[in-house]
């Protein structure tokens, strides 16, 4: 059971696998990488039983077989080659020998019929641009919550519909939605999935790695949602459990609307933000005619206060936000454009969108602080 391959290919589908990988296991073989070779390629998988990718290399088969390698140490090796053909043989015990050039390397595999299998790809639902969904996960992923009680907030949901893709994601505190009109192939109706966020994150390495137009095949069984790009497979357990129905907390009468330089005001939080509370991590926001103005004070730094030049004329309003959660949002949003801050009152959730013209609709809600 021989293959080589070139170090350049292999290292790209190496790096991709790494996220993936569980290293902190009680159970050894999730550690290791699945080599199958056949034909004129090479088949790597990886699990940690929650998610699981399939990718392909190009490669020439001397004789097809199939072993599990330490998928860390393997990196490491392939990284530090020349770069050159690699070449791979499986030896008595599961032991994979590995060659480069004058460098050579016997690893201690395990039996290839211990890793799990991966379920297999069913019937594609809907196709959409891998751009579009990059752009989707980019604007929603820092909203979801890392509190693992919150079951059904752990991921963002996935709505696709015959002409708009659209993802929402909060952990109760902050919201962001994001809308975008795009022709999705193969529906004729809403089609709902809540995707974890493990998932999203190496979804998002995988369309980093594709072609802006690259199409996107979402399919789902009654368990796992399966995203295609090429000749990758990205297969995620489904969060099972019911959505927030997060329309009811959009703000519907925030007529205090405030439109700022984008860099300006990031740059303003940023430096407020240097004093303000550690653990609150609270700055407070004040809008009078012409002026927007961040506070910060904590008892153990002191305070910070900033001005901003604004096209204002509405009645005065004080209220505060976590500067984080700001950040997060200001982030994400263009380079040199603007930003909308859309006020009710010190105790209403406030809601800003980019200003002007954008492809996409996106608004982000968040939760006034008590300061």
């Amino acid at each position: 059971m021989e293959f080589s391959a070139k170090k350049s290919d292999l290292l790209r589908e190496l790096n991709l696998t790494q996220g993936v990988v569980e290293k902190k296991t009680t159970i050894p073989i999730l550690s290791n990488l699945l080599l199958e070779f056949e034909g004129s390629g090479l088949k790597l998988s990886a699990t940690d039983l929650e998610l699981g990718l399939r990718c392909t290399c190009a490669a020439n088969v001397k004789k097809e077989g199939a072993g599990t390698v330490p998928a860390k140490r393997l990196l490491e090796i392939v990284r530090s080659l020349p770069e050159a053909e690699v070449r791979f043989k499986i030896l008595e015990n599961h032991w994979v020998q590995l060659n480069c050039e004058r460098a050579s390397f016997k690893l201690v595999g395990m039996a290839r019929d211990n890793f799990p299998v991966l379920p297999a790809i069913p019937k594609v639902v809907a196709t959409l641009p891998a751009n579009v969904l990059a752009a989707l996960i980019q604007k929603t992923i820092f909203a979801i919550s890392n509190e693992e009680s919150r079951y059904t907030l752990n991921g963002a949901l996935l709505l696709l519909k015959p002409e708009s893709v659209s993802m929402v994601a909060t952990d109760g505190h902050r919201l962001a939605l994001v809308e975008q009109d795009t022709r999705v192939t193969g529906i004729s109706n809403e089609l709902r999935a809540l995707v974890p966020k493990k998932a999203m994150g190496e979804l998002q390495r995988l369309l980093a790695e594709s072609a802006a137009d690259a199409p996107v095949e979402f399919a789902k069984d009654e368990s796992h949602l399966f995203f295609s790009v090429g000749e990758r497979v990205l297969i995620s357990r489904m969060l099972t459990g019911q959505f927030p129905n997060y329309e009811a907390v959009l703000p519907r009468e925030n007529n205090r609307i405030i439109e700022l330089d984008k860099d300006l005001v990031t740059a303003a939080v940023r430096r407020v933000a240097l004093l303000a509370d550690e653990r609150s991590r609270a700055i407070r926001v004040q809008v009078d005619k012409d002026r927007f103005e961040v506070f910060s004070s904590s008892g153990e730094y002191g305070e910070a206060h900033e001005t901003l030049d604004a096209q204002y004329t509405g009645e005065p309003l004080q209220i505060g936000f976590n500067y984080q959660y700001l950040l997060d949002f200001l982030n994400v949003i263009g380079d040199g454009g603007k930003v909308r801050f859309e006020l009710k009152d010190e105790q209403s959730a406030g809601q800003l969108r980019p200003g002007g013209e954008e492809s996409y609709r996106y608004r982000y809600v968040i939760m006034p602080m008590r300061i």
